[in-house]
């Protein structure tokens, strides 16, 4: 059996990578008892920023839309930890659209901070809201995607 060669590690990246951002407010119930939030956190502040978005744009409709975007993927990699009450911003990009997929990149900063605190990213594949079967990309929501590439 031979061996892998080892991965490179994945490095902190500059706000100048990210398209749009967002400020995020941190919570007293995101810290945990390391006095950091908590990893899981970071995943809610991926869909936050990427929903909120995609709704101030409207390319996405979460009460009346006949399309939605469903999680199939997602991964986190942790730079510096962040901590209540300090103010975050999470910078947006796509790396890859799809026929009915979108795979969205998502830096977390500190606000001010040049350099990510994590980076991450999440895959939506874009379903008929009652059947969930793939559907391809709407319109609104192609047009939204071309200002986060």
């Amino acid at each position: 059996m031979t061996a892998r060669p080892p991965t490179p590690r994945p490095q902190p990246e500059p706000r100048s990578a990210y398209k749009v951002f967002r400020a995020i407010a941190t919570r007293w119930e995101d810290n945990d008892v390391y006095g950091h939030v908590n990893n899981v956190v970071y995943y809610s502040w991926f869909d936050t920023a990427v929903n909120g978005y995609l709704i101030e744009q409207g390319a996405l409709d979460i009460h009346q839309g006949a399309t939605i975007g469903l999680v199939i993927e997602t991964q986190c990699n942790y730079f510096a930890p962040l901590a209540f009450p300090q103010a975050v911003e999470a910078g947006l990009r796509v790396a890859h659209v799809g026929t009915s997929s979108v795979r969205y990149e998502v830096g977390i900063f500190a606000a001010g901070q040049e350099q990510a605190a994590a980076c991450g990213h999440f895959i939506h594949v874009y379903v008929d809201a009652v059947t969930r079967r793939p559907v391809p990309l709407p319109e609104p929501l192609k047009h939204t995607l071309e200002t986060l590439r």
